[in-house]
């Protein structure tokens, strides 16, 4: 053991002799350099944390100054070559800015979305369902882009979202095969007599039916109202299963046939209930306030054939809030944003304005 340390004693001094006699041989610059580089790596040393990390500021200086020293003294410094080796291949990936993408690219804001509809609207459509309909329309996405997709907002999958419909998809379904029929009355400026006029409304798309006007509406004029009804909505009459309709005497059992045969079931709504009809009292509200009460009807020819004017604006022309803005059945041509001049149209004698572009 002494002779073992002994010989790492003579080992030492011996190394330490001719590292003097080289210092007298390198110039003073390189004492500078090699001094600098002790003393900043001294100074990274007595840094607090336990373990000490290299600033921007630290690398540039230590790879700048070990370039100065002798290769032999480079091989003992806190920094070796390998690091500095690493630092410039980062500094070069840095450097360029050509697109370097790694993986799959990111979706599209626009796409998310349109896949958020189809999921919403479309309860029972699967992945694969949904990835067949963005083929159709040029998107090309996979089945588990989609899901993914559908995880981040949270929408679950088709089972579960089959099963939960909301009211407004619950209602819409049930409006389009539903009916509404009613009375409203209208007292003649002319002859003093009350006329009561018949009509029925399309719930899904609130197309109405002015069926007639009488002064005297029993139970067998009301019941030929009924087959003319059917004569008029002739074939879409089987997409309709039930009537609603109040509880007036007018609407006898040969009135509940005339519809049964239809394949029609006629819903009585709760006594003193209105608001039950609610479809059917908003159109008497309407037509009230825009015709009705804003002009004399002289008699029962001169209030069917404003009712019958009046019909074809609120079918064909007239926005409804309930169908976006958009009349029940559109009977005028898309507009022709090169014609500039708007020609009115009035109707009823200008009680109406129809507008439309003109050439």
């Amino acid at each position: 053991m002494v002779v073992r340390v002994l010989a790492v004693l003579l080992y030492l001094l011996a190394t330490r002799l001719l590292s003097w006699l080289v210092l007298p041989g390198r110039s003073s610059a390189s004492k500078d350099v090699e001094l600098l580089v002790l003393r900043h790596e001294v100074a990274v040393l007595r840094r607090s944390t336990p373990r000490p990390r290299l600033t921007w500021a630290d690398r540039a200086i230590l790879t700048a100054l070990v370039r100065l020293l002798p290769r032999k003294l480079r091989e003992h410094r806190l920094v070796t070559p390998g690091t500095l080796l690493r630092w410039h291949r980062r500094l070069v990936a840095r450097r360029w800015t050509y697109p370097h993408k790694v993986g799959r690219p990111p979706l599209d804001d626009t796409i998310a979305t349109l896949i958020e509809r189809l999921a919403t609207e479309n309860p029972s459509w699967g992945y694969k369902r949904i990835q067949g309909e963005l083929m159709r329309l040029g998107h090309r996405i996979g089945a588990s882009t989609i899901r993914r997709v559908l995880k981040r907002l949270k929408i679950p999958p088709a089972p579960k979202r089959q099963t939960e419909t909301t009211w407004r998809q619950f209602l819409h379904t049930q409006a389009s095969t539903l009916i509404a029929v009613d009375f409203f009355h209208i007292d003649c400026a002319l002859t003093l007599r009350r006329v009561y006029v018949f009509f029925a409304i399309e719930v899904g798309s609130r197309y109405v039916h002015v069926l007639g006007a009488t002064s005297h509406p029993d139970g067998p004029w009301t019941t030929q109202q009924a087959r003319n009804l059917l004569m008029e909505l002739g074939d879409p009459a089987s997409g309709f299963a039930f009537l609603v309709r109040d509880r007036a005497g007018q609407f006898t059992t040969s009135f509940d046939s005339v519809l049964a045969s239809a394949g029609i079931t006629g819903v009585k709504i709760p006594p003193r209930s209105p608001r039950a009809n609610a479809y059917a009292e908003r159109f008497v509200l309407t037509v009230r306030s825009e015709v009705t009460d804003r002009m004399l009807i002289l008699g029962q020819r001169h209030l069917r054939t404003v009712l019958d004017a009046y019909a074809r604006h609120y079918n064909g022309r007239r926005p409804h809030r309930g169908r976006r803005l958009q009349p029940p059945r559109p009977d005028h041509a898309i507009a022709n944003l090169c014609q500039e001049r708007i020609k009115r149209r009035p109707i009823l004698g200008g009680l109406i304005n129809e507008y439309e572009r003109a050439g």
